[in-house]
């Protein structure tokens, strides 16, 4: 049950559920996902660590760079239903359609210069 509740919680957030959907269209690093949501760093990361411990989201290191991503499910079956699910919810959502939007306007390079 704590797997079950700790997926629920993670997506009690609309800044997580934001952020979940914009990872649906790339793998995306904390500048970027800072600038897609407009909030500040140290809560970007907060919102990462709570979806990534439960089973939601991914990461590796790419030199300086960390890429977040979806989670495949497989450590947690709830969280693999939910990903599978959230595809096709909130499409229609004006708020998640104009992020959707942003993302192929935004670059780590502009947003960080390039390390």
């Amino acid at each position: 049950m704590n797997d079950f509740i700790r997926v629920m919680k993670a997506l009690s957030d609309p800044n997580r559920l934001k952020l979940l959907k914009i990872l649906q269209e790339r793998v995306l690093c904390v500048c970027e996902i800072q600038a897609a949501l407009g909030i500040a760093q140290p809560t970007v990361s907060k919102h990462l660590k709570v979806l990534e411990d439960a089973g939601l989201v991914g990461r590796r290191k790419d030199g300086l760079w960390v890429n977040y991503n979806l989670a495949d499910g497989s450590s947690n079956p709830y969280a693999a239903t939910l990903l599978g699910n959230l595809k096709h919810w909130l499409k229609d959502d004006a708020e998640i359609r104009s992020l959707v939007e942003k993302i192929p306007g935004i670059h780590r390079d502009e947003i960080c210069g390039k390390l």
